[in-house]
């Protein structure tokens, strides 16, 4: 299947490349529209309804009719000088919000992108009072605007709203300011744009530059990039088509990190095309490029596919995961991965074709003979001094894992920072009022006894969560039309997406509305924190269930590769160790050295997955070789040597291609920790792992890593390795 694939691209390689240039702009145009349409952002959305948060969600939507698309914005009036707030002054205030709950706030054009991929978001948004502070020195009103917070056509909705409300109220002698997590969205976003964008063309530029560094190249430092976004726009477009089949949402941080996934692995896959197809090249000046870029893609398309699967395998265990942003990631890679990977077997073997020994000019490379190099005395040195290195290399990763010690974690929704103008309304509104006045807990009561609700009959739970310690304020009972369900709105003095109010929340607050619900009722208690409590529980169970499966699934593939019991152990023995030592550095970082809560509660799993699947690329790619090395005569570590000259260029350059990809993620606010343990983990996989501790355990093994199938080396040698410099090792090398 797979020669035949790359062997139709590489005959016709121009129709291949018309089909994927129509899919791949067709299919980017459509895929932001597409996009917006699959993801939510509500959080309590992607937990089972057993989970006590999730039911409250429920109530609050069939017996509240809140609104599950809405999001709300808490806006700060107070006077311009300082002054306390008069019965005049309230009364402005009302009146001023009442024009605006009357105004149908217009989405703005974007210059930057064409009108029709974008969702016109124009609505009149529903103004209400809230809160005025004990000493009067402002008053909060909440505003509801419908859409994802992610969304860039509510985004623009929000700043127009904003700008009109601040001069309104400015004009009425009133000052003020928003927050909440559309507020801070915008805010974070506005306050990152440009790093964001330099950051992306600072990693554009270093891909391209490694490339050229490393084909002397204009097309071939190019071509990854335009063939990756071909691919990328198709893929994009297969995730949200999916979506839309299947029903499933996506959480609003998906795409995005699909898409640096996509040119990670993508430039990875064609970077190990062209360096091989360079090489065969080089062994073979007579023969045609288009041969060559055939059996060249027929013989790393098997690595490529493997290393794709593995990544697919890995995903697809998160269908076993009850949280339901973990349960969704995992479908939308994996579509997305198996797309890039069709994309490898056909648009890249037919690149190749098409370009033939044109892909490398001006370089003169091809006509040579490449000189012994660092990668050549990095394979003599670990095929020398293979339990040195070994030592040096299970020593580091050691120190790094130690960081794991005392490691916690953080359920936050991400540090966007404090010095954001939603931050600032924010503590401002702290220090009046309880710190869940924005963003409170809420006890959901509904009868199931047939009867009806009173305030009389659930005072006594009001009473005893007011005495809860950590509760500000509890608000009135509110019942809904039928009076056959209740909510209380709690206000806790602790930061509702702190640790604080999540241990308030699970313990005290749960507690006592056990306690105190009445005969003939059931409670639910819903909010920021009560969510991100169940989500821990969730969490904790799911790590449990996917780590295993992944690790057996990929431990599979690689049984089925290598054809061997022996070296699938080595493989996945040094990506667990190089998985614990990334996640000890970013708790040694975060944690330790910066005094974070914890490392975030996502990053173990999809580090797990991520370094695990795409470091075990890296790990395929050089045991790969290393066999079809020893099937050549001569010493077992010699072969080791040729193994580690050859891929050292392509491993190294993919290695810091998908770091430099991962990096990127750091001007997305919330992604710091993700972006450093993902870009370390890679470099780790790369540098460390495929390049020393596996070599270095080959050496030492030598044909027995493969057993019970060893290779058996063939007479005479290939070809492409006559045309080569012989490795030399000193004589007291062993041979096996």
């Amino acid at each position: 299947m797979i020669r035949a694939l790359t062997g139709y691209s590489t005959r016709h390689p121009w129709k291949v490349i018309a089909l994927w240039a129509v899919l791949g702009l067709t299919l980017s145009a459509l895929a932001p529209i597409l996009i917006a349409r699959v993801t939510q952002s509500q959080t309590g959305d992607f937990l089972p309804r057993s989970y006590d948060s999730a039911a409250a969600l429920h109530i609050a939507r069939e017996q509240f009719g809140e609104d599950p698309d809405a999001t709300t914005v808490t806006v700060l009036v107070a006077r311009s000088d300082g002054k306390e707030l008069s019965a005049a002054d309230h009364k402005r205030v009302e009146a001023e919000a009442a024009k605006l709950g009357q105004r149908r706030v217009v989405m703005p054009r974007r210059d930057d992108m064409p009108e029709f991929l974008v969702q016109d978001r124009s609505q009149t948004p529903r103004i209400a009072p809230a809160m005025t502070a004990p000493d009067r020195s402002f008053q909060l009103l909440t505003v509801q605007l419908t859409g994802n917070p992610t969304d860039i056509g509510v985004q623009d909705v929000y700043r127009t709203f904003r700008d009109a409300a601040r001069t309104q109220f400015a004009e009425a002698g009133m000052r003020t300011g928003f927050t909440g997590s559309l507020a801070d969205t915008v805010d974070t976003t506005d306050a990152h744009d440009t790093a964001a964008k330099v950051g992306s063309a600072l990693v554009m530029a270093f891909i391209v530059l490694l490339n050229v560094l490393a084909f002397r190249s204009v097309l071939a430092a190019l071509l990854p990039l335009l063939a990756v976004a071909l691919i990328g726009g198709v893929a994009g477009g297969a995730v949200a088509g999916a979506a839309l089949l299947t029903g499933h949402k996506l959480d609003a941080s998906t795409p995005s990190l699909i898409q640096v996934v996509l040119l990670g692995i993508g430039i990875d896959y064609l970077l190990f095309l062209l360096f091989r197809f360079r090489e065969h090249l080089r062994g073979r000046p007579e023969q045609s490029a288009r041969e060559a870029a055939q059996q060249v893609s027929g013989r790393v398309g098997t690595a490529i596919t493997s290393a794709a699967l593995t990544i697919v395998a890995a995903f697809s265990t998160l269908g076993l995961a009850t949280f339901g942003q973990f349960r969704s990631l995992g479908p939308a890679i994996a579509v997305a991965v198996l797309v890039m990977l069709l994309g490898s077997l056909t648009l890249m073997p037919a690149l190749l074709a098409a370009a033939g020994r044109k892909m490398f000019w001006p370089s003169k490379t091809l006509r040579h003979k490449p000189r012994e190099g660092r990668a050549a005395r990095l394979g003599v040195l670990v095929a020398r001094r293979p339990l040195t290195m070994l030592a040096a290399s299970v020593a580091l990763l050691a120190a790094l894992a130690a960081g794991l010690i005392g490691m916690r974690m953080d359920y936050g929704q991400g540090d966007s920072g404090d010095t954001t103008p939603a931050a600032a309304t924010a503590a401002e509104i702290s220090r009046a009022l309880p710190a869940g006045v924005s963003d409170p807990t809420t006890v959901f009561v509904t009868a199931k006894d047939g009867g009806t609700l009173t305030a009389d009959r659930l005072g006594g739970l009001s009473r005893g969560l007011a005495q809860v310690k950590g509760v500000g304020q509890v608000a009135p009972t509110v019942l809904n039309e039928d009076r056959r369900a209740a909510r209380i709105d709690l206000y806790p003095t602790a930061d509702p997406q702190s640790q604080q109010a999540r241990d308030l929340v699970s313990g005290p607050i749960r507690d006592a509305v056990a306690r105190h619900t009445p005969a003939g009722t059931t409670a639910h208690v819903g909010g920021t924190a009560a969510i991100f409590a169940d989500i821990s529980t969730a969490v904790d169970h799911d790590l449990r269930i996917v780590f295993p499966v992944a690790a057996a699934l990929i431990a599979l593939i690689l049984l089925l590769l290598l054809r061997s019991l022996l070296a699938p152990v080595v493989l996945m023995l040094s990506v667990g160790l190089g998985f614990a030592a990334t996640l000890g550095a970013a708790t040694l970082l975060f944690q330790h050295g910066l005094g974070k809560p914890g490392v975030s509660f996502t990053l173990p799993l999809v580090l797990f997955l991520f370094v695990v699947a795409l470091g075990t690329d890296y790990n395929i790619l050089i045991s790969d070789r290393i066999r079809e090395e020893m099937q050549q005569p001569g010493p077992a570590r010699a072969a080791v040597a040729r193994a580690v000259r050859h891929t050292t260029p392509a491993i190294a350059t993919a290695g810091l291609v998908l770091a430099g990809s991962f990096a990127t993620l750091a001007t997305t606010p919330g992604s710091e920790q993700v972006a450093f343990a993902m870009a370390l983990g890679i470099m780790l996989s790369a540098l460390v792992l495929s390049l020393v501790l596996v070599p270095a355990l080959a050496a030492l093994l030598g044909r027995t890593l493969w057993w019970p199938v060893r290779p058996r080396p063939t007479t005479g040698g290939h070809p492409q390795h006559r045309t080569t410099a012989p490795v030399r090792l000193p004589d007291q090398v062993t041979t096996y």
